[in-house]
C-alpha cells in the first residue's frame, strides 16, 4: 500500500460514533483508494505523498439509500398529482418511450447532479443494467444498482418479472456482487412493490439475493391506497413479507410511511432497513413516515430523495432538514432530531442501512469517498465552535457550498463542477429528449 496525497483542512466530520470532530484534520488516500491514515495533524504519520491543503471542512460522501435517478428525464411531469395517477397516468406512458441510451443520458446526468451536491453513492433501482453502470463509470460516482423488477401494464416489453429476476442472479453469478475491486458498482434486486408484482414473487426474490448476499431494495407502505387489497388479506404488506419469509438478509424498504406497531416490530426483528425519503412524500402527500419510532426500535434509517420526478431535485441536504423538521414538528420537541443526527442519516447511518461499512465514515480501511465543504460564508458564523459548525452545515450551508469531492480518491468534482465528465452536454441531451417525450405523447 502506498499514500498516493494527503488531504488536510481546518476541520473535518468523520461521522464515526460518537460524532468527533476533527480539528486540523489530516487525510490519506492510498493508492487502493482507500483512506491510510486520518485524524489531527499532530499524530500524523510522515509522509511523502502530494500534500493538498483545503481550506473549510471535510466529510464523507452522502450516501443516497433510494433513487431513481434517469428520471431526471421526467422532472417536472405530472408535478401536482398524487401517487397513483402520478405512476399509472404519467410516469409509466412516458417511461414505456424510454430508449437504453436516453436512460444512459438520464443517469449521467443525475450523477453529475448527485456529485455536485457531494452525494458519493445512490442505490438505484432502474432499466437498462448495462446503460446505468456505464454511466456511474462515466460520470466518477458509486452506486448500489438494483435493477427493476416489475409486473404492470406496459413493461413486459423487458420480459417477464421472472427474466428481470433472473437476468440479476446471471450476472451476479458471473461477477459477483461486487463486480471489480474499487467498488464503484454494487447488484442487487428491485422488485418494485407488493402491489406490481404477483403472489410469491418477493418471496423469491428475497431468496435468490439471500443466497448471493444481495440487497434487496423495494417500496413498501408508501401511501394508503396503493395497496389495499394487500392490507386487506395481510394487514399489512411487512406482515405479508414476514409471512413468506421474505424478509432477512439485506432487505431496504424504501418510504415505508404507513406502519403500524407490529410493522415497526416486525422491521426491527427481521433487520429491515428504511430509505426514508421526506421529500418525495410530502410532495406526493404520501404522509410523513414515523422516523423517531423507528430510530427508537433500532431499525436503520438512512435518507433518500426519491427520483427526481417525484422529489424533483437530488439534494440530500434537503432531505436532511426536511426530515428534522418534520421529526420535531410531529414530536413537538425541537431536540427530538439534530443536526449531527439528521447528517449522520445521510452518511454513516445511510451506509449501515444498505450494509456498506466501506462507506459513510472518514476513518482508516475506507473507501476514500470525501466531500471539501466552504467555510468561508455567513452561513458559517462561529465555525470555532463545535456545535454551531455542525448546526450551521446543516441548517444553513448544505450543497450549495460543496466545492470538491473525491470517490475512492479520485476528484470528480472541482471547484463546483464535474471533472469526468462535461455537465453542459450532459444538460444538452437530457433537454433534447425531454423535448421528444413530450412531443411523442403529445401524438
Amino acid at each position: 500500500m502506498t499514500v498516493l496525497q494527503r488531504l488536510t483542512a481546518p476541520v473535518a466530520l468523520s461521522c464515526a460514533p460518537g460524532f468527533p470532530i476533527v480539528r486540523d484534520a489530516v487525510l490519506d488516500v492510498d493508492d487502493t483508494g482507500r483512506i491510510a491514515w486520518f485524524g489531527p495533524a499532530a499524530a500524523a504519520p510522515p509522509t511523502d505523498a502530494v500534500v493538498r491543503p483545503l481550506p473549510g471542512l471535510l466529510l464523507p460522501g452522502l450516501v443516497n439509500t433510494h433513487c431513481h435517478t434517469p428520471m431526471s428525464l421526467l422532472r417536472g411531469m405530472g408535478g401536482d398529482l398524487p401517487l397513483m395517477p402520478w405512476l399509472t397516468d404519467v410516469m409509466w406512458p412516458a417511461e414505456g418511450l424510454l430508449t437504453e441510451s436516453d436512460v444512459h443520458a438520464g443517469m449521467l446526468a443525475g450523477c453529475l447532479d448527485l456529485l455536485r451536491t457531494g452525494c458519493t453513492t445512490s442505490v438505484e433501482m432502474y432499466f437498462f443494467t448495462d446503460a446505468l453502470i456505464d454511466a456511474v463509470r462515466t460520470a466518477g460516482s458509486r452506486a448500489v444498482l438494483t435493477p427493476g423488477i416489475i409486473a404492470a401494464p406496459g413493461w413486459d416489453r423487458l420480459g417477464t418479472w421472472e427474466q428481470m429476476r433472473d437476468d440479476v442472479s446471471a450476472r451476479i453469478d458471473a461477477h459477483g456482487v461486487l463486480p471489480d475491486g474499487d467498488g464503484r458498482i454494487e447488484l442487487g434486486y428491485g422488485p418494485h412493490s407488493a402491489y406490481t408484482l404477483p403472489p410469491g414473487a418477493l418471496e423469491t426474490i428475497a431468496a435468490a439475493a439471500r443466497e448471493r448476499g444481495a440487497l434487496v431494495h423495494t417500496h413498501v407502505a408508501e401511501s394508503r391506497g396503493e395497496d389495499e387489497q394487500l392490507r386487506a388479506e395481510h394487514g399489512s404488506v411487512p406482515a405479508m413479507l414476514a409471512a413468506g419469509d421474505a424478509l432477512g438478509g439485506r432487505f431496504l424498504a424504501a418510504h415505508s410511511v404507513h406502519l403500524s406497531d407490529d410493522d415497526i416490530t416486525t422491521y426491527a426483528r427481521h433487520g429491515v432497513a428504511v430509505a426514508h425519503c421526506p421529500g418525495s412524500n410530502a410532495k406526493l402527500a404520501a404522509g410523513t413516515a414515523r422516523l423517531l419510532d423507528l430510530r427508537r426500535a433500532g431499525v436503520p434509517v438512512g435518507l433518500g430523495t426519491d427520483g427526481p420526478a417525484s422529489c424533483d431535485d437530488l439534494d440530500l441536504w434537503h432531505q436532511a432538514r426536511l426530515a428534522g423538521l418534520l421529526a420535531r414538528i410531529g414530536a413537538g420537541d425541537a431536540a427530538a432530531l439534530t443536526a449531527a443526527d439528521v447528517l449522520l442519516m445521510a452518511t454513516a447511518d445511510a451506509a449501515h442501512a444498505i450494509g456498506r461499512d466501506d462507506l459513510g465514515v472518514l476513518e482508516a480501511g475506507r473507501r476514500a469517498d470525501v466531500v471539501h465543504v466552504d467555510t468561508d460564508d455567513t452561513a458559517f458564523v462561529a465555525p470555532e465552535d463545535d456545535a454551531q459548525l455542525v448546526s450551521n452545515l446543516v441548517w444553513a450551508g448544505g450543497s450549495r457550498l460543496v466545492r470538491d469531492v473525491w470517490v475512492g480518491g479520485e476528484q470528480v468534482v472541482a471547484g463546483g463542477e464535474p471533472t469526468m465528465a462535461d455537465r453542459r452536454e450532459a444538460l444538452a441531451s437530457v433537454r433534447a429528449i425531454s423535448a421528444r417525450l413530450r412531443r411523442d405523447l403529445a401524438a
